[in-house]
């Protein structure tokens, strides 16, 4: 059954239709499809197994759109973070954490339902690298190549009540699953028995789009 046509579905076609014609415009004739926006990114990680958070950032997002389609693809490096928990609540843990990029990001722009902007859909993937793994203190050698055997999916999108806006950002959120850990030396089982696991979340905010 074909959805009936509102003044509200109208407005959103609208909103969308004037952003990706306004992308086309900023881009110049040269390259009229494709507008290359680059935002400043700030954000967090919860590990639901560790109850810990990670800082995510600040770095920057690198997005090429497709004004013709909605289409993005980008990058978004992420330096290196340091983490803190209580194992099985009461032994004191702390390790470097490095999300480290493979390949780029890739989502799709679309029209808020409710008007005022768009909504974002993007994955990216990462492998989680684990370094300076101490326990209650104490150093535990588990050398530099300690990192998930497969990437990270993390699937973000802007929360359904925040439209979010091409030239002035927006927040994006998601969640993602944690594999298991490889070439983490005598403590490759110690930390496949804490860390891997679902319903870690991930936020973003992104700010200050500039044209590049």
């Amino acid at each position: 059954m074909t959805p009936p046509i509102t003044r509200r579905s109208i407005r959103a076609g609208l909103a969308t239709a004037a952003t990706l014609a306004a992308v086309a415009l900023a881009s110049g004739p040269a390259s009229a499809a494709t507008l290359n926006i680059t935002y400043d990114a700030s954000g967090s990680t919860d590990v639901a197994t560790t109850g810990s958070t990670i800082p995510l950032g600040p770095t920057t997002l690198d997005t090429s759109l497709e004004s013709t389609t909605g289409a993005f693809t980008g990058t978004m490096e992420l330096p290196a973070a340091h983490t803190e928990f209580d194992a099985i609540g009461f032994i004191p843990m702390s390790a470097d954490v490095t999300f480290e990029e493979v390949g780029q990001l890739s989502g799709s722009l679309t029209a808020h339902p409710g008007g005022g902007g768009s909504d974002v859909t993007a994955t990216a993937e990462y492998n989680i690298r684990l370094s300076d793994i101490k326990i209650v203190g104490f150093p535990t050698f588990t050398g530099s190549q300690c990192r998930t055997k497969e990437p990270v999916t993390i699937a973000i999108a802007n929360p359904s009540d925040q439209p979010f806006a091409v030239f002035s950002g927006g927040h994006l959120a998601g969640s993602y699953s944690i594999g298991d850990f490889a070439n983490c030396g005598l403590n490759t089982w110690l930390v496949n028995a804490l860390v891997p696991g679902g319903g870690n979340t991930v936020e973003f905010d992104l700010s200050n789009p500039r044209t590049t």
